[in-house]
C-alpha cells in the first residue's frame, strides 16, 4: 500500500464522536444537542474537503452501529483513511469497514519529505522525535483522544506540558470542530518549533 500522499489533497481530524450525546457536556462543546452537533461537524467537514481530498481521521468517529455510521459516511466528502480510536474498536465488526480506504491502528505516512505519524493516542516519544542536543528533528505526531481545547480540565490536560513541539492535537475541539489541511498543520508546527527554540 501507498503511505506518500500529495500534501494539497491531505486533511486531518479526529474525535468527531458523531452521535455522541453525552460528550457535549463532557467536553464543553457549543451544542444545544448531537443532532446540532452532527450537522455542524458535517457541514464543516464538506465545506472544507473536496470529494477527490484525503482525510485522515484519528479516531473516535462515530458511536452506535452500521445505521448511524452508514447515515455520516453517507454525507462525508473524501477518501477516509481511519485510524481506530477506543469508541471505534467496540463498533469495528459492523461491517461498515469496507466504507474506508484503509483501517488501521495507526500509520506512518510520507507527504513530500515530511514524515508524519497517525496515532489515535499522543505518544510520549517517537523515533525521530527528539535529537540529543536537544533540538528537535523533522518527525510529526498527530494524535487525537485527548479532547485539547481552550480552559482545558480533562484528565489528559497537565500531562499535555510534556508534548514535544512536533505533536499536535487534530482533533475537533482544537480546531473549530474542522478538518485541518497538511499545510495548516504544518505552520501550526513550525511555529510551536519556533516557540520552543526561543524560549530554550
Amino acid at each position: 500500500m501507498n503511505y506518500k500522499f500529495d500534501g494539497s489533497k491531505v486533511f486531518f481530524t479526529s474525535d468527531t464522536h458523531f452521535y455522541h450525546g453525552n460528550i457535549i457536556r463532557f467536553c464543553n462543546r457549543p451544542f444545544k444537542d448531537v443532532e446540532v452537533m452532527n450537522e455542524t461537524i458535517i457541514s464543516n467537514w464538506n465545506n472544507t474537503v473536496g470529494q477527490d481530498d484525503i482525510v485522515f481521521h484519528l479516531g473516535d468517529f462515530c458511536l452506535g452501529g452500521s445505521a448511524e455510521w452508514t447515515k455520516i459516511l453517507d454525507r462525508l466528502n473524501g477518501k477516509i483513511y481511519l485510524i481506530m480510536g477506543n469508541h471505534d474498536l467496540k463498533n469495528i465488526r459492523q461491517g461498515y469497514i469496507d466504507r474506508f480506504e484503509h483501517v488501521a491502528m495507526q500509520m506512518h505516512i510520507e507527504i513530500g519529505k515530511q514524515r508524519i505519524y497517525l496515532n489515535h493516542y499522543p505518544f510520549l516519544c517517537f523515533d525521530g522525535g527528539y535529537k540529543f542536543d536537544g533540538g528537535y528533528k523533522d518527525v510529526w505526531q498527530l494524535f487525537g483522544h485527548v479532547h485539547t481545547r481552550k480552559n482545558n480540565t480533562g484528565i489528559d490536560a497537565a500531562r499535555l506540558q510534556y508534548l514535544y513541539p512536533t505533536q499536535y492535537d487534530v482533533g475537533v475541539d482544537n480546531n473549530n470542530f474542522t478538518p485541518v489541511s497538511f499545510q495548516q498543520v504544518k505552520r501550526i508546527i513550525e511555529n510551536q518549533v519556533g516557540q520552543f527554540n526561543k524560549n530554550k
